[in-house]
C-alpha cells in the first residue's frame, strides 16, 4: 500500500507540474520515477518488482491499438510493416553492431547483441507522445506505428536468436530457453507448432466464441462484469503468450485486431482505457526510478557518449529511411524523433543477453542505463521537433507518397446515432444512402445481432459514459442524433455532451410535448418530436381521401405544424408551474390564440400557391 501511494503521489504531482510547463506526461513520469527511485530520494527500493506490473501497460496498448485497426486495414499496411519496420530493424542492428565490434571492442556475438537489441524502440513513449499530440494518424504517425509493430514481432526471434550467441555451456544455455516458457525443452519444430496453434487458437476464438460470451456478458447489463470480462480476456492471451515464450503483447495485438470488427469494440475499449493509461504511467515511472545514477556519476562521459551515439545513429538512419519511402519533408523528422531511442523490451532482451552469457553484467548495466537516458530524452527531443523545428519547415502543398509507402488513414465518422430502434434506424437509413458514415451505439444486444446482419456497424454500449463517446469519435464527429428510450439518461447526454463537446451538434428525439420542452430548455440544436410528422402525414393522407386536392391537404399539414409549434414554444414560456391554476389558465389563453389563428387562417398563401408537383387524384378528372 505504501509503494502504491508513492507512485501515485509522485504521478499526480509530477505529471500535471510538467503538462503545465508544456513537457507533456510523458516526461513528466519519467522524472517523477527518477525522483522516487533508490538513487534519489530512495522512496521505492526495488523498482525492478513493479516493472513486472507496469509492463502490461504496454500489453493492453497494444490491445487497444488492434481494435482500431480492421483486419483488413492491417493487410492494406503490410508494405510499410514488412518494408519500412523489416528494413529500420535490420539496418540499424548491422550498423549498431559494427560500431560495436570496431569502435567499442567487442566481440562480434556481443556487438550483434548489442545492435539487436538497441535497434528496437520504445512502442510505450512513442505512441503515447504520437497520441497526446493527435500525430498517430497523420503520414509519419502511421509510418511510426508500422515500424512499431514489426518491432514487436521481431522480438520473438531475437529471443530465439540471443542463446544462439552465447559462448558458455549447454546448462546455461538451457537455463536461459527455460526462462518464462513451458515449452523451453521441446524439440524446435514441437515448439514452432505449438506456437502456430496458440497464434490461429486466439484468432479463431476470438471470431467464433468471444462473441457470444460478450453478447451473454452484456445481457447482465452489470458493468463491472463487462469491465472484469474485459481484463480477464486481455490479461489471459498474455498470460497464454508468455507460456509458449511469445511476446504478451503481440498476443494482445492479434486479439485486438481479431475484434476490430465486433460492435463490443468501442465498449471494450473505454472499459480497458482507464487501466491501460495508469499502467502506462506506472511504467514510466518504473523506468526512471531504474536508472542508475550511481554508475552515471562513476562514467559519465562513456555512459553521455552511448546516450547521444545511439540517438544520433538512430535519428539518421531513421530519416533516411523516411527519405527512401517518400515521407513527406516536415513529417521525416516526426518519425526520426519519435523512434530515436532505446525500447522496453531491451530491458527483458538485456536480462536474458546476460542469462545466457552474451554480455557481461558490467555492459548490460551501463546498456540499461543509456536504454532509460535515451527514453528520457525522447519527449525533449519531441518538444524540440514541435515548438523550434516544424515551424521553420514549410510544408510541400502536395504530399506525394509511393504506393508501397501509402498508409492508410482511419476516416472519422461526422454522425454520431444513439440508440438503433426504429427511429434511429430510420436516420441512419437515410444518412447511410446518401454515403455519410455513421457510428451507431446501442446497448440492446439482441437488437444489435439483428441491424448488424444488414451491414450496419453497430457497437455495444451506454452512450451515456463520457468515455464511450470519446473513442466513438464525439471530439471529431459533426452531429450526435440521441434516439434512446430512457428520458432521464437522454439529459444526462445531453449535459455530457454540452460539457465536452460544445461543438457537437445535438439532434434529439422528444417523445411528447413536454419532453419537448425540457430538451429545448437544456439547448439543443433540434428536437423531433417522435410520431408528430407520421401523424400529420396520415392526417393529410386523409384530408385527401376525403376529397380535398393534394396542394391543399399540404398546406392545412404545414399550417397544423407551424401553429402546433407556435403552442408548444409559447406553453414552454410560461413560468408557471405546471399543474397549478395560473399555469392551467395561461395555458387555455395560448390554446384560444392558436386556434383563432387557424381559423383566420394567417398565413402568406404564396408559399403554398405552386401546384406543379401536384399529382391528381384518379377522381379529379371529373371535377
Amino acid at each position: 500500500m505504501l509503494q502504491a501511494f508513492v507512485f501515485l503521489a509522485a504521478g499526480v504531482i509530477a505529471v500535471p507540474l510538467a503538462s503545465r510547463l508544456g513537457l507533456g506526461a510523458v516526461l513528466g513520469y519519467l522524472i517523477a520515477g527518477a525522483v522516487i527511485g533508490p538513487f534519489v530520494l530512495g522512496l521505492v527500493k526495488n523498482p525492478e518488482s513493479i516493472m513486472h506490473i507496469a509492463e502490461f501497460g504496454v500489453v493492453m496498448m497494444l490491445f487497444l491499438i488492434g481494435l482500431e485497426l480492421e483486419p483488413s486495414v492491417l493487410w492494406r499496411m503490410r508494405g510499410p510493416i514488412l518494408g519500412l519496420g523489416g528494413l529500420q530493424v535490420v539496418v540499424t542492428a548491422g550498423v549498431l553492431a559494427a560500431i560495436g565490434f570496431y569502435v567499442l571492442a567487442l566481440t562480434w556475438q556481443a556487438s550483434i547483441a548489442i545492435g539487436l537489441i538497441l535497434s528496437l524502440s520504445s512502442t510505450a513513449i512513442a505512441l503515447q507522445l504520437l497520441m497526446e499530440r493527435q500525430h498517430l494518424k497523420s503520414e509519419s504517425g502511421q509510418a511510426s506505428f508500422a515500424v512499431l509493430l514489426f518491432q514487436d514481432i521481431a522480438v520473438i526471434p531475437i529471443i530465439a536468436f540471443l542463446p544462439l550467441l552465447a559462448t558458455a555451456t549447454t546448462k546455461s544455455k538451457k537455463a536461459a530457453d527455460h526462462s518464462g516458457s513451458l515449452i523451453g525443452d521441446l524439440p524446435d519444430w514441437q515448439q514452432a507448432g505449438i506456437t502456430i496453434a496458440v497464434i490461429l487458437g486466439i484468432i479463431l476464438g476470438g471470431r467464433i466464441l468471444l462473441r457470444p460470451i460478450l453478447r451473454f456478458i452484456a445481457d447482465s447489463h452489470l458493468r463491472e462484469i463487462f469491465t472484469a470480462a474485459a481484463l480477464m480476456l486481455v490479461v489471459g492471451i498474455a498470460l497464454l503468450m508468455g507460456m509458449v515464450g511469445l511476446s504478451p503483447a503481440l498476443g494482445a495485438f492479434i486479439a485486438g485486431v481479431v475484434l476490430a470488427n465486433s460492435e463490443y469494440r468501442h465498449e471494450l475499449e473505454a472499459t480497458v482505457e482507464p487501466f491501460k493509461a495508469l499502467l502506462l504511467g506506472l511504467f514510466f515511472m518504473s523506468v526512471g526510478a531504474n536508472i542508475d545514477f550511481n554508475l552515471l556519476f562513476k562514467e559519465p562521459k562513456l555512459i553521455t557518449s552511448l546516450v547521444v551515439g545511439l540517438v544520433a545513429v538512430k535519428f539518421i538512419l531513421l530519416f533516411l529511411l523516411a527519405k527512401i519511402y517518400r515521407i513527406s519533408h516536415s513529417e521525416r523528422y516526426w518519425f526520426a524523433f519519435c523512434l530515436a531511442q532505446g525500447g522496453e523490451f531491451g530491458f527483458v532482451l538485456l536480462n536474458l543477453a546476460l542469462q545466457s552469457r552474451v554480455l557481461g553484467s558490467h555492459w548490460v548495466d551501463l546498456l540499461t542505463v543509456t536504454i532509460a537516458l535515451s527514453m528520457l530524452s525522447t519527449p525533449l527531443l519531441v518538444m524540440f521537433n514541435e515548438r523550434l523545428l516544424q515551424p521553420r519547415l514549410k510544408l510541400p502543398e502536395h504530399l506525394e507518397i509511393g504506393e508501397d509507402a501509402k498508409l492508410v488513414e482511419l476516416q472519422d465518422t461526422p454522425v454520431i446515432i444513439a440508440g438503433f430502434g426504429r427511429f434511429g434506424q430510420i436516420v441512419g437509413r437515410l444518412l447511410v444512402a446518401n454515403n455519410i458514415p455513421v457510428t451507431v451505439l446501442d446497448n440492446n444486444t439482441a437488437h444489435i445481432e439483428r441491424v448488424r446482419a444488414f451491414g450496419f456497424k453497430v457497437f455495444y454500449g451506454d452512450a451515456s459514459r463520457a468515455d464511450l463517446l470519446e473513442v466513438a469519435g464525439a471530439a471529431t464527429a459533426q452531429v450526435l442524433v440521441i434516439a434512446i428510450d430512457e428520458r432521464e439518461k437522454v439529459k444526462d447526454i445531453i449535459r455530457i455532451v454540452k460539457k465536452n463537446y460544445p461543438n457537437l451538434k445535438l439532434y434529439v428525439r422528444a417523445y411528447d410535448m413536454l419532453n419537448y420542452q425540457e430538451l429545448q430548455l437544456l439547448g439543443v440544436d433540434h428536437v423531433e418530436r417522435e410520431m408528430f410528422r407520421s401523424s400529420v402525414q396520415l392526417g393529410q393522407q386523409v384530408l385527401r381521401a376525403l376529397g380535398m386536392r393534394a396542394y391543399q391537404a399540404k398546406r392545412k399539414a404545414l399550417q397544423f405544424v407551424i401553429h402546433d409549434e407556435m403552442l408548444v414554444d409559447a406553453l414552454g414560456k410560461i413560468k408557471a408551474e405546471r399543474g397549478s391554476p395560473a399555469f392551467v389558465s395561461e395555458a387555455r389563453q395560448v390554446q384560444e390564440e392558436v386556434l383563432e389563428l387557424l381559423q383566420a387562417d394567417r398565413f402568406n398563401r404564396h408559399y403554398y400557391t405552386d401546384h406543379t408537383w401536384e399529382r391528381p387524384l384518379e377522381d379529379e378528372s371529373s371535377h
